[in-house]
């Protein structure tokens, strides 16, 4: 008894030996695993500098990527991690507990916690052992220590010293900092010995043509085409030539390598950068660039095919470490709020249709003027000689045009959307005039959105204040009409009895308070205060008791009985009749509050002052559900600050006030609802 207790122990200890090593030494054996989880271990390289294992992402911490990473460093700067092999095939991410296995048939596979299979490392032959080693490279050898499979052989955004490129070999960025899904931007050795880089149209995996090339592909002699990338172990870049010529991509490193760690990124902005790092640092000091590829890509990355650097209609400027930083122009908002180099949208449609009103495109539009801006690819016509003032008024009757360069003092581009390859650059030597609706024109609403435990610190307000309070916060005539509108479906009487309206099925079917000529005639006095007419009957003011309360109505009195008519007012009362939303039909507060702070005193007016700001989150303070879906507030609240217009011929009618509200007709920029007091 006492020698198999003395077995099971020495095998525990063998064991826990065995683990150790695979851990710490380098080497992995078959059968050894990995569980994704926090603090997890790692499969690390003999003298520690490298780890291969998971990693929990830094927005979702239960999801992890299986990847190597430098171990000693603070940053724990991710250089290779499990990919697909296409740009619309998703980096697999693994679920908390999620498993890696080493087989000897299958090498690496990666299941989830329900056991399916997530990615796999594509192997010839078997596995017999893998090994980390201090160079960065995880290699899966067979039982003659040939290699089947290793990371070096299938690279993500990230080249390290002692690796190489091979013909068709490339780097493909990651579509942000965080997301490490294949990105925009990629570099390549092509086929031909052309170093390139270029960008891609996603989610397609065609490359549009390069924004810088090395021109080695041996057009005049083949012996001059490139064959592969190489970096060195001293962290020195260059590209090997059939001809053994060494053409540099970098300049050569002055710092020792034995106190550097080194790598070269393709960064998810485009730009190819070459990074140094101290390996004992006793300070703050972190990856250092020191070269960079191209020196100005705003500059170098425009190509007619692609929207360049940023996002269509986007412009494209330097910071101080040559990096890009993208923005949209007055009056465009990000499409995507998260993603900062994407695509710009305009905040107000240009149309080819007359107004409407009467206006010209002189009160309709104005421009905002940047200097040295250009998109260089969006030109549709060039009118020279001309003046800037031509140049202004051509734009402006032009409904094509969007942006108008003027430059070398008579020469006049115009250019319409999208908008391609902006930047900006003092060669330009030129203004561009962009055409914005007139009006104040907000930021976009999506920049910022609250801190809600800095949000919980603020005194507590009534509940949710939306569409609802803006709506019923207007002017007085504007109440009248609104009430009028929904034909008393809010504020009705529920206890008197009515009599039925013959034909109008539809209408009962919505459970909605029906009124008979005689208490409508009863309500306005006979018809008795006329408040506006219509294109289809006139509106009266009139008033009706509930709950002991007396409250004003206003009444539409049909002009003639036209089939046609009844039937597209009895659809408005049907629409409006069936929305129950919260936020619509309550009003948390009154239109004036002398008890707030002064700037909230008016309910309309800071409910556009939020919007023009660009924080409508505080008018829906804790409600996570209206937080989590700010697109659908904003929507709500431009639609209510349209309908307290003080000029009348702005508001939009009943039927596309609920067109608006379900997203069926786009919702315009709003102008200052009160213009006359915002210009007091």
């Amino acid at each position: 008894m006492a020698f198999v207790i003395l077995v099971f122990f020495s095998l525990i200890f063998l064991q826990t030996f065995s683990t150790v090593n695979a851990q710490t030494g380098g080497n992995i054996t078959t059968g050894a695993s990995l569980t994704a989880a926090e603090n997890s271990p790692s499969w690390l390289s003999p003298s520690g500098e490298f780890a291969f294992g998971f990693q929990p992402l830094e927005n979702d911490r239960e999801l992890f990527l299986l990847s190597i990473w430098y171990d000693k460093i603070p940053e724990k700067t991710i250089v290779w991690w499990a990919h697909g092999d296409s740009p619309t095939a998703p980096t697999p991410t693994a679920p908390r507990g999620s498993k890696l296995g080493l087989t000897a048939n299958s090498g690496m596979v990666l299941t989830n916690p329900q056991g399916d299979e997530l990615w796999r490392s594509p192997i010839i032959g078997t596995v017999a052992y893998a090994f980390m080693n201090d160079s960065g490279n995880f290699v899966l050898f067979n039982s003659n220590s040939m290699t089947v499979w290793e990371s070096f052989g299938n690279p993500t955004d990230t080249i390290l010293p002692t690796q190489t490129l091979e013909r068709g070999w490339l780097l493909s960025s990651r579509r942000s900092e965080t997301n490490f899904s294949i990105g925009r931007f990629r570099l390549q050795l092509k086929t031909d010995g052309n170093l390139v880089l270029t960008t891609i149209n996603l989610p397609t995996d065609y490359a549009n043509e390069p924004y810088y090339e090395t021109k080695t592909n041996g057009d005049t002699n083949t012996s001059s085409s490139g064959q592969q990338v190489v970096f060195n172990q001293s962290g020195y870049l260059y590209l090997q030539l059939v001809n053994d010529q060494r053409l540099p991509l970098t300049r050569r490193v002055e710092t020792s390598a034995s106190n550097f760690y080194y790598r070269a990124t393709m960064n998810f902005d485009g730009v190819f950068i070459q990074y140094q790092h101290p390996k004992n640092s006793s300070g703050n000091e972190g990856w250092t660039a020191f070269w960079s590829l191209p020196d100005n890509i705003c500059s170098a990355s425009f190509v007619s095919a692609s929207s360049g650097t940023c996002g269509y209609n986007s412009i494209c400027r330097l910071n101080g470490e040559k990096r890009p930083f993208c923005e949209c122009p007055r009056g465009y908002s990000l499409i995507d709020p998260n993603d900062r180099y994407g695509s710009c949208k305009p905040n107000f449609t240009q149309t080819c249709e007359e107004d409407g009103l009467g206006r010209s495109p002189e009160d309709l539009y104005d421009y905002e003027e940047l200097t040295d801006t250009d998109w260089p690819t969006s030109d549709y016509e060039l009118l020279t000689p001309f003046t800037e003032e031509g140049c202004r008024r051509s734009c402006l009757h032009d409904c094509m045009c969007a942006v108008v360069i003027f430059r070398a003092g008579d020469m006049c581009w115009k250019k319409k959307l999208p908008l391609s390859n902006g930047r900006v650059d003092s060669n330009i030597n030129g203004k561009a005039l962009i055409k914005i609706r007139k009006g104040k024109v907000p930021p976009n609403p999506f920049d910022r959105f609250p801190d809600l435990e800095n949000e919980k610190k603020r005194k507590s307000r009534e509940n949710l204040i939306l569409v609802g309070s803006v709506l019923l916060g207007g002017s007085v005539l504007f109440n009248f009409i609104l009430v009028g509108a929904v034909c008393l479906c809010f504020f009705c009487v529920y206890h008197k009895k009515n009599k039925p309206i013959p034909g109008n099925d539809s209408v009962a079917e919505t459970n909605l308070r029906c009124f008979s000529f005689k208490e409508l005639q009863e309500a306005t006095n006979g018809f008795k205060e006329e408040l506006g007419k219509g294109a289809f009957g006139v509106v009266y003011k009139g008033t009706i008791n509930h709950i002991g309360s007396t409250i004003l109505i206003a009444v539409k009195k049909l002009n003639t009985l036209i089939h046609d008519v009844e039937k597209e007012f009895k659809a408005e009362v049907q629409v409006i009749g069936q929305t129950h939303h919260k936020n619509l039909i309550i009003c948390c507060r009154r239109s004036v509050d002398m008890e707030r702070d002064e700037s909230e005193a008016l309910l309309t007016d800071w409910a556009y002052d939020c919007y023009c700001e660009g924080v409508l989150d505080t008018l829906v303070e804790f409600d996570k559900e209206a937080l989590n879906d700010m697109k659908k507030v904003t929507r709500f609240v431009m639609v209510a600050i349209w309908c307290i217009q003080e000029d009348p011929s702005l508001r939009p009618t009943m039927r596309k006030v609920t067109q608006m509200l379900e997203g069926v007709v786009e919702v315009l920029v709003p102008p200052c609802p009160c213009p006359f007091n915002a210009i007091n």
